[in-house]
């Protein structure tokens, strides 16, 4: 019979409870040697925090039985390996894991129930707080996680295959279409500033740069003045860099000369990096990825456009990327723009422009009909 949890610690590894602000381990007697001799080891205040420790001080051979054990054992080892985002995202998602199949034999999952979880899932419901939560995205995000959790259940030795790779399609979400014109882009960048320096000339000059070179944020928001070397832009895909390591080399253009010119005269204090705040300091959390005063400004800068100008519907930052990759005139130069191993990538996500046909030249189309 499983044991009671209660509702703030439903969702967490065995053993674990939140309390008093944070993430404690409930020791064993038989192992609190390991932890300081403590009962309640305190792990930390936020979940990212609590894993690393977590990971930290367990031993790689956790007793794998049930979906949770293995969920803990990839939690503990894996998931302290990704990046800051992605690990808040498969955090959220193995509590919605466990929920349901946490106390089910590593052995006994089967096709069947996945579909059954996605469609369950699929149906956005209320939470505590009446914040409707789930949906396809998440679902299938969270079958992602477990998939590669039985992927290294097979590498640990716990399972002799994987259960349902390859035997499991999921249709995926459709892929964003909104494209945006050229005449959007004009009226962005006639929004007149309030000061010669700061956040509207700054967005002005980043939208220069994107639609250039295809950059996402956190590469281009990373952009020191080492980047910027004689023959062009240098960077390393912040998603890749871990990876295959893939190096772009943006050339330099007369119109890209210009756009990093007006970005670094709309500083607003001297700095290394190309864009910044205040402080001179980048706009990038290196602990989690994120950019919340950059996309401060940035939802604060689309008001004023959509107040003040002719546009009515609300792009993003997102949608300049995929403005570069539709402008291309290649598949092939959009790829490498923006950085992409798999040009399938940058054809169903990014390639939203109207494909241009010529009609067949046929003169059997000008037979007269004798009525």
């Amino acid at each position: 019979m499983a044991r009671f949890r209660r509702p703030e610690n439903k969702g967490l590894p065995s053993r674990w409870v939140f309390k008093h602000g944070a993430y404690f381990y409930r020791t064993r007697l038989t192992d609190r040697s390991k932890w300081e001799g403590k009962s309640f080891f305190r792990l930390g205040a936020t979940l990212p925090e609590a894993y690393r420790e977590w990971a930290d001080r367990m031993e790689s051979t956790i007793l794998v039985k049930t979906i949770n054990d293995l969920l803990d054992r990839y939690a503990a080892e894996v998931i302290p390996t990704k990046k800051p985002k992605t690990r808040e995202s498969n955090i959220i998602g193995i509590a919605s894991l466990r929920s349901v199949f946490g106390e089910l034999n590593v052995s006994k999952i089967t096709p069947p129930m996945i579909y059954q979880y996605v469609d369950k899932r699929s149906v956005k419901r209320p939470n505590e707080n009446g914040r409707l939560v789930g949906g396809r995205v998440a679902a299938l995000r969270e079958i992602e996680v477990l998939s590669h959790a039985y992927t290294k259940a097979v590498e640990w030795g716990y399972v002799p295959r994987h259960p349902f790779k390859g035997e499991v399609r999921l249709k995926g979400s459709k892929p964003r279409d909104r494209y945006v014109e050229d005449w959007e882009i004009i009226e962005c960048l006639s929004v007149v500033p309030f000061r010669k320096k700061g956040s509207v000339l700054a967005i002005q000059s980043y939208i220069r740069i994107k639609l250039l070179t295809g950059m996402s944020q956190y590469d281009l928001l990373s952009l020191t003045e080492a980047d910027l070397r004689s023959d062009g832009i240098h960077i390393q895909r912040n998603k890749t860099k871990d990876s295959s390591g893939k190096r772009t080399i943006y050339g330099w253009s007369e119109h890209l000369k210009n756009a990093v010119n007006n970005a670094k005269e709309s500083r607003p204090a001297e700095s290394n990096y190309l864009f910044c705040n205040k402080f001179g300091k980048c706009y990038i959390n290196l602990e989690t990825d994120e950019a919340p005063g950059w996309k401060t400004m940035w939802q604060n800068f689309m008001k004023r456009v959509m107040s003040e100008t002719k546009i009515k519907e609300h792009f993003t930052q997102h949608d300049l990327r995929a403005k570069c990759a539709s402008d291309a005139k290649t598949l092939e130069h959009a790829r490498a723009l923006l950085s992409h191993a798999d040009s399938r990538t940058t054809r169903r996500v990014y390639r939203r422009k109207p494909e241009h046909v010529e009609p067949l030249d046929s003169s059997i189309c000008e037979t007269e009909v004798n009525l």
